[in-house]
């Protein structure tokens, strides 16, 4: 794609596969498959072009920050000599892959401490909202932040991570009509303002969900992040069909009716995950587009990567980092910000998809948002696929009810140990005994929460809560519900099979086995990724 198309975008894309039609890329962890898809009765859906990132960054966030959206006063307005500022942003979960500097949070983060100094602002605190996810190390925070301010507010105390179990740092503001539980940290709720900071890479980010989970902990979260919740979501990407956003919006107005002031910060950036041009530009392309020079490149890495150890190839993934660019900043109230930014969302991610298919085909990545610089365990293979690009829809699945899902992992059995051990005793303990989500929650969920070895792990560590497996599990409830049968191409066979999927050795045997769920001649669709794409399903 030379930058001259880069101009005019074009929209996504769904390829009716003939004979004619070239093996598609599937991305297979760390590493790549080409595939030879059925003509005849397969197509592959491709992702829109990337938008146009905003000429001038800087400027459009300083502009959103005093012309704010909702019944909210200008950021400059709100900023009052003596009063407590609390700035909270997204944690490493987003962007995938991160981002290459100036991340957009820091960008808005200086914008913001420039408003406050100049209104003499001076008891500041940054906080990661990381809710249940792990800690983020001094080089992720700075990298997020940008070195200003890194060096300004971390030697002091002043930037920190989000601690849920801290008993003295926590509190409880109420309840909503549904019973649901309210809580949040001390210090944001003690401020006069919130400015959250947030990044939308996909629709289900954002809105009350910034504050009301991403500053919250165990007490709130247990509330939506549960299986009768999960199984009510039809599409978490899809606010107004998504029982998770509900929760969160009730527990959104509890905040609000509290007297806690927020002023809510939220970007979108395009989908330029390879970049135009350099190494991995091909990835970003549809296959008959591959110039000879993009051919020999892929091929080269095949051959590159076959020869690195697994820890190798991981290490250099994780190394690669997004020319994303920002496509939209704006700011104010919660609820107008949101709606605003979930229309750029789907302007950059909608492809309109007519009909469900037989068999959903897909290739994972080496990344999600719980293994930036990790391991992608087969619990997070399992939320990824299931949990996260199954539920990359609006309107109804891509895949039938009853149907099958066929996705390309080499499914290690393998967890980092210091940002999952609780992962790797669910694995071997709980999914060794069952796979229902309703059960684990009644019989293991509160053990896992209130272990006090993984609690401590999750504040002094830079592990994942105790119970984080079980949230992944869960999100894939919907799908598990859904579907005839999961498949797994190039899995380590006994991993595949402790998570109660089918191995398959070649795509051929697994579509040869999903025929025997769902009937010969099945029609099959590759939802093509990353970059990301979400089906407009009529």
């Amino acid at each position: 794609m030379a930058k001259q198309s880069h101009r005019h975008p074009r929209p996504g894309l769904v390829l009716d596969v003939d004979r004619s039609t070239p093996p598609v890329l599937f991305h297979h962890g760390e590493g790549f498959r080409l595939e030879k898809l059925p003509p005849g009765r397969s197509r592959v859906i491709y992702p829109a072009e990337p938008l146009d990132g905003l000429p001038n960054p800087d400027q459009a966030i300083r502009a959103a920050l005093e012309n704010p959206l909702g019944d909210s006063e200008p950021l400059s307005a709100l900023m009052k000599p003596g009063m407590k500022l609390t700035i909270a942003f997204d944690d490493i979960s987003l962007p995938l892959p991160q981002m290459r500097r100036p991340d957009i949070r820091q960008r808005v983060i200086e914008a913001v401490l420039d408003t406050a100094a100049a209104a003499g602002v001076d008891d500041v605190h940054l906080i990661a909202a990381l809710a249940l996810h792990r800690r983020m190390t001094q080089d992720e925070l700075r990298h997020a932040v940008g070195d200003r301010v890194y060096d300004a507010f971390a030697p002091s105390g002043h930037l920190y991570n989000h601690d849920a179990e801290d008993p003295d740092g926590m509190v409880l503001l109420g309840t909503t009509p549904h019973g649901e539980e309210v809580q949040i940290n001390k210090r944001a709720a003690e401020s006069d303002l919130i400015v959250y900071v947030n990044i939308n890479l996909v629709s289900m980010d954002g809105g009350w969900k910034s504050t009301a989970t991403g500053l919250s902990g165990y007490t709130a979260l247990r509330h939506h992040h549960n299986p009768e919740t999960m199984l009510k979501s039809k599409s978490f990407m899809d606010r107004e069909n998504s029982e998770l956003h509900h929760s969160n919006w009730r527990q959104g107005k509890v905040l609000r009716d509290s007297g806690i002031k927020v002023f809510q910060i939220e970007t979108t950036v395009n989908n330029n995950t390879f970049g135009y041009d350099g190494p991995l530009s091909m990835l970003q392309k549809r296959e008959w587009e591959w110039t000879a020079r993009d051919r020999a490149t892929f091929m080269g890495m095949q051959a590159g990567l076959k020869r690195m150890t697994r820890s190798a190839r991981r290490k250099a993934f994780m190394g690669w980092q997004a020319p994303y660019e920002l496509t939209s900043v704006q700011a104010g109230e919660v609820e107008a910000v949101h709606a605003s930014t979930t229309a750029h969302v789907y302007e950059q991610h909608l492809v309109p998809v007519e009909g469900q298919t037989d068999i959903l085909t897909m290739g994972l990545p080496y990344i999600c948002p719980y293994n930036v610089n990790s391991i992608m365990n087969p619990i997070l293979v399992a939320c990824l696929g299931l949990g996260y690009f199954f539920n990359m829809y609006r309107g109804k699945p891509l895949v039938r009810e009853g149907g099958v899902l066929i996705m390309s992992h080499p499914t290690p059995w393998d967890f980092h140990p210091v940002h999952h051990p609780s992962y790797i005793d669910f694995f071997e303990q709980v999914l060794a005994e069952t796979r229902d989500p309703v059960v684990m929650a009644q019989k293991y969920e509160k053990s896992f929460a209130d272990d006090e070895w993984y609690r401590h792990l999750y504040r002094t560590s830079y592990a994942y809560h105790g119970v984080h497996p079980f949230y992944m599990w869960y999100w894939c409830a919907h799908a598990l519900e859904h579907l005839g049968a999961v498949i797994i191409v190039g899995g380590d066979t006994r991993a595949v099979r402790r998570l109660g999927f089918r191995p398959a050795t070649t795509l051929q045997d697994a579509l040869e086995m999903a025929s025997d769920v769902v009937g010969p001649q099945p029609t099959v669709t590759h939802y093509h990724n990353p970059p990301i794409l979400m089906a407009d399903v009529s």
